[in-house]
């Protein structure tokens, strides 16, 4: 017993936190890497500059970040009852973190990719290499340290959204702080709680940064 709780009853909130975090980290990886490469790639002296396609990219990606995410799971209802069947859980609070977290790592990708600099493309090119190839086999791996550092900033922030969405429903530690804690006025499960996330994103930002150190030595 901690605090007159289960001890079981912290690990299953931690372990529901970190599945929301790893799983939609997973996601946004994947989906802010292509939105953030088809940003730079169609971007003003891009590999497929194209200036209309860029600014409805860039609009909209701008709008999904400024939306706050308390809001954007409420407007997420209807879709997430329909994809997952139901509102409440970890598994229903994805789409929201997937969709809320997406966009911002696609700006760091996009600014990422601007870094490496015209240099390595246009060297790339003056080899034979093709357009795609130069994105993938040049560009993407030079950024790589970049563009880890930026997963883990985003991992980080998504942490912070699990909280958001636990509050709500989702499960895990936001859950734990908000109603075993707040709720029913126990502020030491809540502080558990908060000390518990807090030591998640720790482990998060080092293991982030040993990638980005052995990246680095590698490129």
């Amino acid at each position: 017993m901690l605090f007159n709780l289960e001890i079981s009853t912290y690990l299953d909130a931690l372990w529901e936190t970190a599945y929301m975090t790893i799983a939609s980290t997973l996601f946004v990886f994947a989906i802010g890497l292509g939105l953030g490469s088809l940003l730079y790639a169609t971007d003003k002296d891009g590999l497929w500059e194209n200036k209309t396609l860029y600014k409805i990219l860039s609009t909209v990606t701008s709008a999904l970040r400024s939306i706050p995410f308390l809001i954007l799971i409420v407007l997420l209802i209807p879709f997430t009852r329909i994809l997952i069947g139901t509102i409440l859980g970890p598994t229903a609070a994805l789409p929201a973190l997937i969709i809320g977290a997406s966009p911002f790592y696609a700006r760091i990708v996009e600014i990422a990719l601007h870094e490496t600099g015209s240099d390595l493309k246009e060297t790339g090119l003056s080899f034979g290499a093709t357009k795609l190839q130069v994105l993938f086999r040049i560009l993407i791996p030079e950024s790589l340290p970049a563009l880890v550092r930026g997963i883990t900033v985003t991992a980080i922030a998504i942490t912070g959204y699990t909280s958001i969405a636990g509050a709500i429903g989702a499960g895990g530690l936001g859950n734990l702080a908000y109603l075993y804690g707040y709720a029913r006025n126990r502020i030491l499960i809540t502080i558990a709680a908060t000390v518990m996330i807090a030591i998640l994103i720790l482990l998060i930002q080092v293991v982030g940064d040993l990638f980005v150190k052995k990246l680095s030595k590698k490129y």
